[in-house]
C-alpha cells in the first residue's frame, strides 16, 4: 500500500448532488459539466474528496437511485467523457472523487430485470427475489417498502411476487446467486479502473434477504424512532429482522474489500440503516478486512442535545474496535440541519458551531452541498413536490425535496446561477441572499468560515486521529477531549440559545489560531455565548 492509502482517515467528504448543483445546458438539471465548472469552488472550501450522487443512466423514478445501467452515464448528466474529465481535473486539484454506488437494487429497466422476468428457467431467472404466492393469492410474507405498501409486486408475466425495499420500480436483486456477487463487483471495478477513489455504498446493508422469507416481528408504537424516516411510516410498525441486514451479507463486504485492495488508496463508505445501526456499522468495518468506513443515521435523526451526541460517539466508540468513524449531519435524505436541529434564530451561528463540533467528532466528515452555506430547508409546496417518497406521505411527511432545492451561486442572476433557463425544483429564495456571491465577499459568512475551519483542522493532529473522551459539563454544553501523542485538545460547543458559564481547570489555554465564537475565560470560569464554541490546550 502506498503512503497515502490511509488519505480518508479524519477526511471531510464533500456530497455533490448533481442535479441541484449547476447547469450548464438549460434544461433545469446539474451536470457533470456543472460540476466541472465549479471545481475551483470545491477546492476553496478544503475538502479531500467528492461524493458524487448517482448520474448512472436511469429513468429517474428515485432520481438516479434507480440504475438501469452501471456503466453509462444518463444523458441528462452527460457523458463518460465528461466524467473521464472530472476525474482528471478534481484529481489535478488533490480531490478525489467518490461515487454512489446502488448494491441492493436496480430498476426494473435494467436488462437484468428484464430478462429474469421473461420465465422461471431464463440465464438471470434467479438475479432477483422472485417467490410464488400463497395459498390465498397473497404475498409471501408480511414485508413493507419503505416508500409506502407492500414490499412484494406481482409480475404477471412470471405469475409470481418480486421483493422491492423501496419503489416498486426498484427490484431487489438476490445475493444468494453467486452470479450477482460476482457481477456487482464487475460493475464496481469498472469505475476503478476509470479512476475514482471509492465508493459510497447506499443501503448496503440492504443487499441480502431472509432466505426462509419468515415474516418480520410487530414493533409496539413506542419504539418507532429513529432510523432515517417518519414513525408514521408503517414501515416504522416492524422490526426488520429478515428483509435486510442478514448475516450472509458480512462476507460479501469482505469480497468488496478484496476487490478495493487491489487499487491502492481506494476505500468504500457504507450507509449503514438497521435495527441496531451502530452495532451494524461495527460490524461493517470490523477488522481490516471488510469496509473501510460507515455512517448511521443516529446524527441525520431529529434529536438534538448534547447527551444524544455523546452517548451515539460513545455507544460507537464501544463496539467499532479497529474500525473508523465517520459523521455526517445533513445529507440529501434528511431534513437540512439547520432547520432540524436550529430554532429559526441566529442561523450563521449555529451553523458554524454545527459544523466545528461534527469535524471534530473522532472520524471522518461527510458535509452536503449548501451546509457550507447554512442554507435551511427549503419550503416546497405540494403541486412542487417531485420525490416519491413525500407524495406517498405528504402532509405527514413532506418528503425530501426541500434539501435538494439547487445551490444559489449569484444574487441577481436568473435563478441565481443555477441555470439560465429552468430549475427542476425551485430555488429558494431564503437562500438567494445567502448565496455563494453574497457569502464570498464577507469575511464573516458561514462560507468562509467553513473554509477557514477547515484549513486549520488540516494542520490539527488531535482533531484528524486523536482518541475521543467527553467530560462532564452542564447540560447542553458539549465538551471533549482529543488525544494524540501526548497532545490533548479540548473542545467546548454551547448547543443552545442561551449563554453558559463553565467552572474548569484554569490552566487550559486557547490554542493558537484556533476558530472560536463567543468563549471567555476567566481563570478558568468559561462563559459560552449562544452557539459559542472554542478549542483549548491542556
Amino acid at each position: 500500500m502506498g503512503e497515502n492509502s490511509q488519505w480518508w482517515r479524519g477526511a471531510v467528504i464533500y456530497q455533490v448532488y448533481p442535479r441541484s448543483f449547476c447547469d450548464t445546458n438549460g434544461d433545469g438539471i446539474g451536470d457533470i459539466r456543472g460540476v466541472i465548472k465549479k471545481l475551483d469552488y470545491i477546492e476553496s472550501l478544503g475538502v479531500d474528496a467528492l461524493w458524487l450522487s448517482p448520474f448512472f443512466k436511469s429513468p429517474m423514478k428515485d432520481f438516479g437511485y434507480d440504475i438501469s445501467d452501471y456503466r453509462d452515464v444518463d444523458p441528462i448528466f452527460g457523458t463518460l467523457e465528461d466524467f473521464d474529465e472530472l476525474v482528471a481535473q478534481s484529481k489535478s486539484k488533490g480531490i478525489r472523487i467518490m461515487i454512489d454506488q446502488v448494491l441492493s437494487h436496480t430498476s426494473d429497466q435494467h436488462a437484468w430485470f428484464t430478462e429474469s422476468r421473461q420465465s422461471k428457467t431464463n440465464p438471470k431467472a434467479d438475479w432477483y427475489v422472485w417467490a410464488d404466492a400463497d395459498s390465498d393469492g397473497n404475498p409471501p410474507n408480511n414485508w413493507i417498502s419503505i416508500f409506502g405498501g407492500g414490499a412484494w409486486e406481482w409480475d404477471e408475466g412470471r405469475q409470481q411476487f418480486y421483493f422491492h425495499n423501496f419503489l416498486r420500480s426498484q427490484p431487489d436483486l438476490n445475493y444468494h446467486c453467486p452470479q450477482v456477487r460476482a457481477q456487482i463487483l464487475e460493475e464496481m471495478e469498472f469505475w476503478l479502473k476509470r479512476g475514482v477513489d471509492g465508493f459510497r455504498l447506499d443501503a448496503i446493508n440492504f443487499c441480502y434477504h431472509d432466505s426462509q422469507l419468515r415474516d418480520n416481528p410487530f414493533k409496539p408504537e413506542k419504539e418507532r424512532t429513529g432510523r432515517g424516516f417518519s414513525s408514521d411510516n408503517p414501515y416504522a410498525a416492524q422490526y426488520h429482522l429478515y428483509d435486510n441486514t442478514q448475516e450472509e451479507n458480512l462476507e460479501f463486504m469482505e469480497s468488496i474489500r478484496e476487490l478495493l485492495d487491489r487499487y491502492d488508496g481506494s476505500v468504500a463508505l457504507g450507509e449503514i440503516n438497521s435495527e441496531t445501526s451502530l452495532k451494524t456499522l461495527a460490524e461493517y468495518t470490523q477488522g481490516n478486512k471488510r469496509l473501510q468506513m460507515g455512517y448511521n443515521f443516529e446524527l441525520l435523526a431529529d434529536e438534538f442535545s448534547s447527551n444524544h451526541i455523546k452517548n451515539t460517539v460513545n455507544e460507537l466508540e464501544a463496539v467499532i474496535g479497529e474500525g473508523w468513524p465517520c459523521w455526517a449531519v445533513s445529507n440529501h435524505d434528511v431534513t437540512r440541519v439547520v432547520t432540524r436541529w436550529g430554532t429559526g434564530e441566529h442561523r450563521n451561528e449555529f451553523a458554524k458551531m454545527i459544523l466545528a463540533m461534527a469535524a471534530s467528532l473522532r472520524g471522518t466528515l461527510c458535509v452536503y452541498q449548501g451546509e457550507e452555506l447554512g442554507y435551511t430547508e427549503s419550503p416546497i409546496e405540494q403541486h412542487q413536490l417531485q420525490d416519491p417518497f413525500g407524495i406517498e406521505f405528504w402532509p405527514e411527511f413532506k418528503g425530501r425535496d426541500g434539501c435538494r432545492t439547487p445551490i444559489a451561486w449569484n444574487r441577481d442572476e436568473p435563478l441565481a446561477g443555477f441555470s439560465d433557463k429552468a430549475s427542476w425544483l425551485p430555488v429558494a429564495k431564503c437562500h438567494i441572499d445567502n448565496c455563494v456571491e453574497v457569502q464570498d465577499a464577507n469575511p464573516d459568512s458561514v462560507l468562509n468560515f467553513y473554509r477557514t475551519f477547515l484549513a486549520w483542522r488540516k494542520g490539527e493532529q488531535t482533531l484528524l486521529v486523536g482518541d475521543i473522551e467527553f467530560v462532564d459539563a452542564p447540560e447542553q454544553l458539549l465538551v471533549f477531549k482529543r488525544t494524540h501523542n501526548a497532545q490533548t485538545t479540548l473542545a467546548i460547543y454551547n448547543l443552545s440559545d442561551q449563554p453558559l458559564v463553565w467552572r474548569c481547570n484554569s490552566n487550559i489555554k486557547p490554542l493558537p489560531s484556533s476558530p472560536s465564537q463567543g468563549v471567555e475565560n476567566l481563570n478558568g470560569e468559561l462563559t459560552v455565548s449562544k452557539f459559542g464554541f472554542g478549542y483549548f490546550s491542556i
